[in-house]
């Protein structure tokens, strides 16, 4: 098979395409034919290496999938050959006390695809037959691989973190990110009120597209003033961050009183100072969140079959051409996701 192959970190020049033998599905696994594959800012933390963090060198890199079923391993039962399925990126042991209660993205041996072992920018992937889904009918093969891992992480961060309910406001940083264009539409479908923030006047119309009521142009004016004004001082009830260090300080003076902070990562920096007074004055709760479960993902990719939850899709590139995907997304000429489709 042809595979995208990152040996060494460094810049985009690192990604290598080689040809690999077939791989074959073990006990429990399935082979899956990857037909379109989207690209993650994990992705390029992986190209590009990360202070402190070892990752499996060499490796495929990819984290979302979909495509058919080619071979089924030893042992695996109730799949069809052939079958149209999308992948769960996340990889967990399936029989620890946590994957027992549904809440597998908390397993102690948690991983995921194209970050612990070899993913989805190939002709095949070996997955658990526990990461095998079906695809929705409604959804093309692109489609359907823009979903998984940006929905997933933003559903638990709204969802099963920061509860959001109905009549709440929540701030979303950086609209044009597939993680943000993801919670715009979650929170508006649980009945939230949506401010987002991006750094162009057109990703925030793109981002009005899905949703938000209000938006912020951070390259023009101070969002937390923004806030403040559009929110009648109040402040907002939930914010969406994955910028970190950048924004750490202001998200504080920007929620309300009972005010819950939800981050999923660090793309700014990785220190945040906190003001003291302002968390326990106010009540303020900060929340870290990372991937979800599978049983999360069933439900949005339920939603997306009912058309209440839409994939977000910048460019369709050949595999071929996945440096360029790494560019776009690294100079952030993107709103939604990169999709790759075979060569």
């Amino acid at each position: 098979m042809r595979a995208v192959v990152i040996s060494a970190h460094g810049g985009p020049d690192v990604l290598k395409i080689e040809e690999r033998p077939d791989p074959e599905p073990g006990p429990g696994e399935v082979r899956v034919r990857i037909l379109a594959m989207a690209l993650n800012h994990l992705d390029i933390w992986i190209r590009a290496g990360v202070p402190g963090v070892k990752y499996p060198l060499p490796i495929i890199p990819g984290c979302d999938g979909s495509g058919t079923i080619d071979k089924l391993g030893p042992g695996v039962t109730r799949l069809d050959v052939g079958a149209p399925v999308v992948l769960a990126p996340g990889l967990s042991c399936g029989v620890c006390d946590q994957c027992s209660r549904g809440d597998d993205h908390l397993c102690r041996y948690y991983g995921i695809l194209g970050e612990h072992r070899d993913g989805t920018c190939a002709d095949f992937v070996i997955v658990p037959k526990a990461n095998v889904l079906p695809k929705p009918e409604n959804l093309s093969f692109e489609e359907a691989a823009a979903i998984p891992l940006p929905f997933l992480t933003a559903w638990h961060m709204l969802i099963a973190r920061a509860n959001v309910r109905p009549g709440e406001t929540v701030l979303v940083h950086a609209a044009g990110s597939s993680v943000s264009s993801a919670a715009i539409q979650i929170a508006a479908f649980r009945g939230a009120r949506v401010i987002a923030t991006a750094g162009s006047d057109e990703k925030l119309v793109r981002a009005a597209e899905l949703g938000a009521e209000s938006g912020i142009n951070y390259t023009k004016q101070d969002f937390a003033e923004a806030v403040r004004r559009l929110t009648e001082k109040r402040g907002v009830d939930v914010i969406v961050d994955h910028i970190g260090q950048d924004t750490w300080a202001k998200n504080i003076q920007s929620l309300a009183k009972g005010g819950r902070l939800v981050i999923c990562g660090n793309t700014s920096g990785r220190e945040g100072i906190t003001s003291l007074p302002h968390l326990f004055f106010k009540n303020l709760s900060l929340l870290g969140s990372t991937m979800g479960s599978r049983g999360e993902l069933f439900e949005i990719l339920r939603l997306t079959e009912r058309e209440e939850l839409f994939p977000v899709i910048h460019q369709v590139l050949p595999l071929g051409r996945i440096a360029e995907g790494h560019r776009l997304l690294e100079e952030r000429r993107v709103f939604g996701r990169v999709v790759l489709v075979p060569w």
